[in-house]
């Protein structure tokens, strides 16, 4: 393409992209030309709350395909999340591109990936398939039914992902029972999903899909329940929580609260706690309330420093990334997974951001390859690197043991900065896999006790419990993983610099 030519209709775009997402005054569905009539009621609903408006001349374009970048603004304010522009953890989307700022926020909520290699393709088509998963993660769906497309894909994860957004009525498929994943989802459609998921009034098949459908599902009675004389103060960890009339997802949402919400629990049947809701009582899921937590300083998601390399003492800060086990060490194995193959994935992950971030990195193994213990440890000390980083996942006989926990040598030459290293990186993984703490520990493993220099290493989670190992087969929560361990970097040498 003649490069004036494309300058010129990259322009174009962005202004017709601008008019779409920043209206330049009032509007409403019934003044756009071409709003299909059936659904101007959840198109006002978005508009009246700024998340979509027209194009030039008034039009809606309701069959335009939408782009990644649009769907992340689009969501972004839905969750009012933040869209100040800064810098992305992606090569291709810069610091002042118009939705860099939802891209990074939705990125670090883990609601938007990356294609692996540190893009974004933020003007690249966003299919049906894509869009489901980014509902799901946006607003915590998980309950599922026995939804059965003809064209449904094969792949358990991308399944899952359709049968979630069509359970909870955010979608019923295109005719002749087909959701048609690889098809680009469009303008119309897309908002439609987001106001289905924003808005419980618009949803389709609200009711739960039962195996005989002759006979509708009944709502059993509200169980009586004696409230405490002392209610106990938590929050809600997920990005929406719906609130029931009862314990059990077959009974009404009431209302909807918002992460970090603080409830009353006033006690617990099953899995449900009953919180006080303006003097009456309600429910919601104990999968997503935590004990309030201890005032702490707040957390800093800083994005790649590209252009400014760390130093320390005037040299380039080298990291080693050790990807644990290899080849004919698969070490531990669980619920169709191998530690070797997330430890590699997450490694170069890793590897990824930091180098993004001004940093040196190397890898003690790249590929499925097996490393001596101890020829892991000559190779960060032949190349001079600054911290080790030594990634695992763990397992035990009980498969409910689960949470996340990191290990540090207390007996060598820098075991202050080694326990230092390894608090931040509890933190951060913690937070962002939401997995139980198990704390930080000493332990003599071989490359932390024969390093001399800051090590650490990390145990992810429990490949032998299925749900830790669902996050540990997830890329979703690997690239969390990796973004994760990069912050507790960035804070380590926050903390080594002051």
């Amino acid at each position: 393409m003649n490069k004036k030519k494309h300058i010129f209709t990259f322009f174009l775009s962005v202004i017709f992209f601008t008019y779409w997402l920043f209206p330049a005054g009032e509007s409403s569905a019934t003044t756009l030309k071409d709003i299909p009539p059936q659904y101007e009621t959840e198109l006002n609903y978005l508009i009246s709350k700024g998340i979509i408006t027209g194009y030039p001349g008034g039009e809606f374009r309701p069959n335009q395909p939408v782009t990644r970048a649009q769907a992340a603004t689009m969501v972004g304010r839905a969750l009012e999340l933040d869209g100040t522009n800064r810098q992305t953890p992606f090569t291709d989307v810069a610091l002042g591109y118009f939705a860099s700022g939802y891209i990074t926020s939705a990125y670090e909520k883990g609601i938007i990936l990356g294609d692996g290699k540190g893009n974004f393709r933020p003007e690249g088509q966003l299919t049906r398939l894509e869009m489901a998963y980014i509902i799901v993660r946006a607003f915590n769906l998980n309950d599922v039914s026995s939804v059965n497309y003809v064209d449904m894909p094969a792949n358990a994860e991308q399944s899952a992902a359709i049968n979630k957004v069509t359970t909870a009525g955010i979608t019923n498929g295109a005719p002749g029972n087909l959701f048609k994943p690889n098809n680009s989802i469009t303008r119309v459609e897309f908002s439609l999903m987001l106001a289905r998921a924003l808005n419980d009034d618009f949803k389709v098949n609200k009711e739960p899909k039962e195996t005989d459908k002759s006979e509708q599902p009944k709502v059993p009675q509200q169980p009586e329940q004696s409230t405490p004389s002392t209610a106990v103060t938590k929050v809600v960890t997920a990005s929406f929580l719906n609130v029931r009339s009862g314990p059990g997802t077959n009974y009404n949402v009431v209302t909807v609260l918002k992460n970090g919400t603080e409830v009353q629990v006033t006690g617990k049947t099953g899995n449900w706690y009953s919180i006080n809701l303006n003097g009456k009582i309600a429910y919601v899921s104990a999968n997503y309330i935590a004990d309030k937590p201890v005032q702490k300083e707040p957390v800093q998601n800083e994005p790649p420093a590209q252009n400014k390399p760390p130093v320390q003492n005037g040299n380039e800060r080298i990291i080693a990334v050790d990807a644990g086990h290899g080849d004919h060490d698969p070490g531990a194995v669980g619920n169709g997974l191998e530690e070797k193959d997330i430890t590699l994935d997450v490694a170069k992950r890793l590897e990824r951001y930091l180098t993004n971030g001004g940093y040196k990195v190397i890898m003690t193994r790249s590929d499925d390859t097996f490393v001596e213990l101890d020829d892991r440890v000559k190779f960060a000390e032949d190349n001079g690197a600054d911290i080790f980083i030594s990634i695992h996942v763990n397992s035990f006989d009980k498969t409910s043991a689960n949470g996340t926990e990191t290990y540090y040598y207390n007996g060598g030459s820098k075991t202050t900065e080694s326990k230092q290293l390894a608090t931040f990186m509890q933190t951060r993984l913690v937070e962002a896999l939401e997995t139980r703490d198990r704390g930080v520990k000493t332990a003599g493993y071989r490359v932390i006790k024969a390093n001399p220099r800051p090590a650490t290493l990390v145990e992810l989670a429990f490949i032998s419990n299925s749900s830790d190992a669902e996050k540990l087969g997830s890329e979703t929560y690997r690239d969390k993983a990796a973004y994760a361990l990069y912050l507790g970097v960035q804070d380590y040498y926050k903390w080594l610099d002051k």
